[in-house]
């Protein structure tokens, strides 16, 4: 049986993320008590019909949350394969979450929001270290998270490789938190100078032109290309399935997206998995509203 824990932040998405798994056949559960996880397997392995399990755990959990690290060696004991996915998000786009669900924080019933916050981090601070997926959802929509998790989990998916998350950012955002390798492309000359290039974007060709056409721009993409290569055995040898590689500029809408979506190619014609998002190409979608 395949066993997902799911994790993280409260308002980053475990709710979500468990709708978007069952939609891929996973027999899911929310909110379990940790000290219950092994006896809850046992009867699922008794099942036949049941191939593949998520379980949320998280600080709901109150007091009983600290016993999951025991009970992780327990489902060892049981020859029970594991993954931890790990959902987090900025601070600020946490409390807008809440504040637009209206829902309080399970740390925090009287509503010092921020100080929940920061007390979660440091509970979940051992968890996230162990994850074996890290997901930042601060800029993603339920369509870019369904597609992330389908990347990781689907059984259409094949997991032997190190899949390179390529994703494009803008500083004036914030680095992504689950950046492994982070390339600062604001040294090439910012399209968003010229008016006849300002309002458009890096999949725009006019951009991908202008940015290209720098002479030190392919021997960047080049040399950042091989160390991400150079690292993959590496990676995969300490059983992280997942690497994200972020390219940020300014704002992360011309120079960053023009990078990614090269080096991204690259991969693909390299014969690696891989998946491209733009983070910050256009902050006015729709992004995630967590029920939690």
């Amino acid at each position: 049986m395949k066993l997902v824990l799911v994790t993280g932040m409260s308002g980053a998405g475990r709710t979500q993320a468990l709708r978007d798994m069952e939609d891929m056949g996973f027999f899911c559960v929310d909110n379990i008590p940790p000290k219950l996880i092994p006896q809850f397997l046992n009867v699922m392995m008794e099942d036949d019909s049941i191939q593949k399990c998520a379980i949320s755990v998280d600080v709901r959990a109150g007091e009983h949350f600290s016993e999951i690290y025991k009970v992780l060696e327990t489902i060892k004991k049981q020859n029970i394969g594991y993954e931890i996915l790990y959902l987090d998000a900025a601070d600020d786009i946490l409390i807008r979450r809440f504040k637009e669900t209206r829902r309080t924080h399970p740390l925090s019933p009287e509503g010092n929001l921020l100080s929940a916050l920061h007390m979660e981090r440091r509970k979940n601070a051992r968890l996230r270290g162990i994850a074996k997926y890290v997901i930042d959802t601060s800029n993603y929509t339920l369509k870019t998270l369904k597609k992330a998790l389908f990347e990781l989990f689907s059984d259409d998916a094949t997991y032997d490789d190190v899949l390179i998350s390529v994703v494009s950012f803008g500083y004036k955002h914030g680095i992504p938190l689950d950046a492994d390798m982070v390339f600062d492309v604001r040294f090439l000359p910012n399209p968003y100078y010229l008016e006849e290039l300002k309002e458009l974007s890096g999949n725009d060709e006019k951009v991908r032109e202008f940015v290209l056409k720098e002479p030190c721009t392919r021997d960047f993409i080049s040399k950042a290309y091989d160390l991400v290569e150079l690292t993959l055995p590496y990676y995969k040898n300490e059983e992280k399935h997942q690497v994200v590689v972020a390219i940020g500029c300014t704002g992360g809408r011309h120079r960053s997206v023009v990078i990614a979506k090269e080096l991204f190619d690259m991969f693909e014609k390299g014969g690696k998995r891989a998946v491209l998002e733009h983070r910050h190409i256009n902050l006015d979608a729709v992004r995630i509203k967590d029920n939690e």
